[in-house]
Order: structure tokens, then sequence, then C-alpha cells
């Protein structure tokens, strides 16, 4: 073989060699946003849990009336906020 053919055939095996790696860089690629996705949609899911116990928390301030004045506050944003949630959407059933 002459040295053209040995410079041809080691650049050859390296095309093959960068190849085998990219394919297996897309293939880790695939399975870390898979892995990315489900370990946001855990979160998402916690974070609903938690907001979710939140809310059992303050019903159960107020159902024992052991809430302190920065509970009362925050109660009281609570359902303003939800007020004006309500109005809104009486607005936009309206038109």
């Amino acid at each position: 073989m002459n040295p053209l053919e040995q410079h041809i055939q080691r650049i050859n095996e390296k095309i093959q060699q960068l190849l085998k790696k990219h394919h297996a860089l897309q293939k880790e690629n695939q399975q870390l946003k898979e892995e990315l996705s489900h370990v946001r949609k855990l979160q998402a899911a916690g974070n609903n849990q938690i907001e979710e116990l939140e809310q059992k928390v303050a019903i159960l301030k107020t159902a024992t009336n052991n809430m302190t004045e920065e509970d009362r506050k925050q109660l009281e944003k609570r359902i303003n906020f939800f007020v004006r949630e309500i109005d809104r959407c009486i607005k936009l059933l309206e038109e």
C-alpha cells in the first residue's frame, strides 16, 4: 500500500470513529433531554402539591382560629385576589 492510500485509510478510520462518537453523543443528548423533561414534570407536580398543602394549612389555621395578624393579612390578600379574578372572568363572559 502506498503512502497516499495509507493516509486515506487513516482518514477513513478517523471519520468512522468521529461518526461513532457523534452517534453516541446524539443518543446521550436525547436521553438527557428525556430525563430533563421527566424531572421538570416531577418538579411541577411537587410545586402543585406544595401549593395545595399551603392552602390546606391556611384553611386549617382559619378553621381553628389560630391565625396570626400576618396570616390574616395573607388570607385577606388571597381572598381579594380571587375576587378580582372572579370579577375579571365575569367581565370576559359578559363580552
